[in-house]
């Protein structure tokens, strides 16, 4: 096995035990963007000499004994939305052509300090408008998208081209793509990780979360990434937690919900049957399934775009009238939609979130968790634009994509995408847990148990 192919938790392993240095570490990484991101197309920008002398810098620091944990020394990718003082944060657009940041977003910030080394900017959809991210291949077939906004995120760390890297997530951004790379996505507790610094689409949807091989690289990265910070007005004050899940696999207790409604409603059959099996895998652990009804289904579409959409135009608003010219039509379009929507649809959208988040906060009290398809398909071929279920409907790639990940966005709770098997075609298959606000711990304590079950997952195929 190459020093590429090792999961966080592995390397950490690896270089605290002096097995495996930094610099190694480092160089395999690069050799690898060498070897596949002319065909993957994950970053934006490599930073080779910056990742160089950082590998050096940590092998030296780790050699006089000033360890400062499991990131020190790991290769990070980030997504260009997240400042990073001195760099450019393009969001992947030409509207930020000559943007660079005159200092770092706090989870750059968090992760430097931890020792984490920054390889480079991965690709966004235009500004984290849209599930596709087309600059970005699959890593399992370049044929096929990598999902978005995060694809080069996702691409970047199934690929080998980094250990671990951020995303974003206003809708799925995070898990859409993770899903559809085989890889695993966490979107935090709304709050939890302070957003200074990271550009924008949604401000009352935005989240900011890790992309990792395994739920443990996930708790590893969310334990050195949460926290309080009063420059994000949405951030929250919670205690110090170390989200490390234990060694075993006894979930006993835990009650499961399984959707009756909504999450299996329009779902590949492919889908469908792995995530029950892997529902099925959950029981044999111990966990108890309990049905559960999703409330207000009907409005969650229409709440996710009366929330998005305003919020986006306003943030967008006077660049959208100076330069309209640089964005992709796709993003300038919904922007242009975004002004002509009523503000009082708005403060309906807010007050049925409102209604939302009570009716979720009631389900959850009946379980400890909801388990459900990431998305109801597996990763499109490069331009197909629709979806064609079984019964006639037509639905659009990006409304398939973000109908089962935006309630998580809406409600605020956790969801952790975690690969649960490939369909026929070898592409893989995502399953989310859902869980209560701030209960991270019970989501990555059962994604692992689950994960500790199957065999080690291999690095894409098309990469």
């Amino acid at each position: 096995m190459q020093p590429y192919e090792l999961s966080l938790s592995a390397a950490a392993d690896a270089i605290r035990a002096r097995q495996l240095s930094p610099v190694e570490l480092a160089d395999s990484v690069l050799e690898r963007i060498e070897q596949v991101e002319s065909h993957l197309q994950a970053y934006v920008t490599v930073t080779v000499e910056h990742t160089r002398r950082a590998a050096r810098e940590a092998e030296n620091d780790i050699a006089a004994g000033r360890y400062r944990g499991p990131l020190h020394g790991i290769p990070m990718g980030l997504k260009d939305l997240i400042d990073v003082a001195g760099a450019a944060t393009s969001a992947s657009s030409r509207v930020r052509a000559d943007h660079r940041a005159q200092a770092s977003s706090t989870v750059a910030a968090r992760l430097s300090a931890a020792g984490a080394i920054l390889v480079g900017k991965t690709h966004t959809h235009e500004f984290a408008y849209g599930l596709t991210t087309p600059q970005t291949s699959n890593a399992w077939d370049t044929g096929r998208i990598a999902g978005g906004s995060s694809g080069g995120s996702a691409v970047a760390v199934a690929a080998g081209t980094a250990t671990f890297t951020l995303g974003t997530d206003t809708g799925g951004s995070i898990r859409v793509p993770a899903a559809l790379n085989g890889v695993v996505g966490l979107k935090p507790t709304y709050g939890l990780i302070p957003r200074h610094g990271v550009t924008s689409l949604s401000w009352s949807l935005d989240h900011v979360g890790p992309i990792t091989r395994t739920v443990e690289d996930a708790a590893l990265a969310l334990t050195a990434l949460a926290g309080h910070d009063p420059r994000d007005p949405a951030s929250l004050t919670t205690p110090a937690v170390d989200y490390r899940p234990g060694a075993g696999t006894d979930v006993t207790g835990l009650r499961v919900g399984v959707p009756r409604n909504y999450y299996f409603d329009h779902v590949d059959a492919e889908v469908e049957t792995a995530v029950r099996r892997a529902i099925e895998q959950l029981q044999s652990l111990g966990a108890r399934l309990v049905e559960v009804e999703i409330p207000m289904t009907r409005y969650i579409q229409a709440t996710q775009w009366g929330l998005m959409a305003p919020e986006a135009t306003a943030y967008h608003e006077s660049s959208v009238r100076a330069v309209p010219e640089l964005y992709q039509t796709d993003v300038r379009v919904l922007l242009e939609a975004g002004a002509l929507m009523p503000a009082a649809d708005y403060v309906r959208a807010q007050r049925a979130r409102t209604l939302m988040r009570q009716e979720w906060a009631h389900m959850l009290q009946e379980v400890d968790l909801i388990v459900a398809p990431t998305v109801p398909a597996t990763a499109v071929k490069t331009g197909q634009e629709t979806i064609s279920w079984a019964d006639g409907t037509v639905e659009g790639v990006s409304d398939a994509y973000v109908r089962l990940s935006s309630p998580a966005n809406i409600t605020g709770v956790p969801s952790l995408s975690v690969p649960v098997g490939h369909d026929a075609a070898g592409m893989p298959i995502g399953m989310q847990l859902l869980g209560r606000p701030l209960e991270e711990r019970v989501l990555l304590r059962i994604g692992h148990a689950y994960e500790a079950t199957q065999p080690a997952r291999e690095l894409a195929s098309a990469a």
